[in-house]
């Protein structure tokens, strides 16, 4: 037997119809028949009648109920007991997000949690790609991605814009030489690598851009905004990492085709953890208003 199957069985039980208990549970009537179905073959018995009126127990479903009602009233009473320490805000939370969103956007937001919440420590895990929140790799994930796992729960923040951008000493010495502003092909390219082949700004230069011109390849949007800086090439950067550089200048007005969706997500067992909604909940409050998602 499955607890979650006999969660599902006992609050049926109690509420007496699918209707209700789907209210209670906040899922679907499919969901919990599927539930129901697989806790009846477990035992190798039926345990409702259904009728149109509601769910009536069966002989063997009053015997179950009477031997489980004690222990999810004693699982009740330790979540309880659990959630008035949590809600103390006290323990480590491991944050995941990539230097780019570290840089550019959620260091001054969580320093702000941390002094609001001086007993929750942050453990912050710096990755460009997913970290296994299924296995608690990490608690909760801030991402750039326009197609977040169905596995786990969040919340978009918004979306970040890409454009093309150069440094200024470099469009200085392409101009004397006599090469167009807007005439990709021409130009030297700070490329993201095969880490970063995913993104739409590198479908984008491969599509516009021969692959001879890619003269540099970097691991990471930040490392790609660094060397555009020292005057590499042209690059196609986010506006959060290159608008606040006063020596790059953007080529052309972002092309909503690139833009970049960025969600916080977290695995749907911790969105009762009070921290992590509390951080959850903190983090879209401070960072939705951010100027990039304008």
């Amino acid at each position: 037997m499955n607890w979650d199957d006999c969660r599902y069985f006992l609050t049926v039980a109690e509420a007496g119809s699918l209707s209700a208990a789907a209210r209670r549970l906040g899922q679907s009537h499919s969901t919990i028949l599927r539930r129901l179905d697989k806790l009846e073959e477990a035992l190798a018995t039926r345990l409702f009648e259904r009728f149109q009126s509601g769910y009536v127990l069966t002989a063997s479903g009053e015997e179950l109920l009477a031997l489980l009602a004690p222990v999810g009233e004693g699982m009740d009473e330790a979540e309880r007991r659990m959630s008035g320490r949590d809600s103390e805000l006290q323990g480590t939370i491991r944050v995941t997000t990539t230097d780019t969103l570290l840089h550019g956007l959620l260091l001054p937001a969580l320093a702000a949690f941390r002094q609001a919440h001086p007993g929750i420590r942050l453990q912050l895990t710096v990755d460009n790609s997913f970290l296994n929140l299924t296995r608690r790799d990490a608690d909760v994930a801030v991402r750039p991605t326009n197609a977040p796992p169905e596995n786990l729960i969040g919340r978009k923040l918004g979306s970040l814009k890409t454009a093309p951008y150069a440094s200024k000493l470099y469009l200085q010495r392409t101009r004397e030489e006599g090469r167009q502003d807007h005439d990709w092909a021409a130009h030297d390219w700070v490329a993201p690598d095969d880490a970063l082949a995913r993104l739409r700004q590198a479908r984008w230069l491969r599509e516009h851009v021969p692959e001879e011109k890619h003269v540099v390849s970097v691991d990471s949007l930040l490392g790609m905004t660094q060397a555009v800086e020292a005057g590499m090439g042209v690059g196609m950067l986010l506006d959060l990492l290159a608008a606040g550089r006063p020596e790059l200048v953007q080529l052309v007005p972002p092309d909503p085709a690139l833009d970049t969706e960025v969600w916080i997500l977290t695995h749907p067992d911790l969105r009762r953890l009070k921290r992590i909604r509390s951080l959850t909940e903190f983090l879209h409050a401070q960072l939705s208003r951010h100027p990039a998602f304008a």
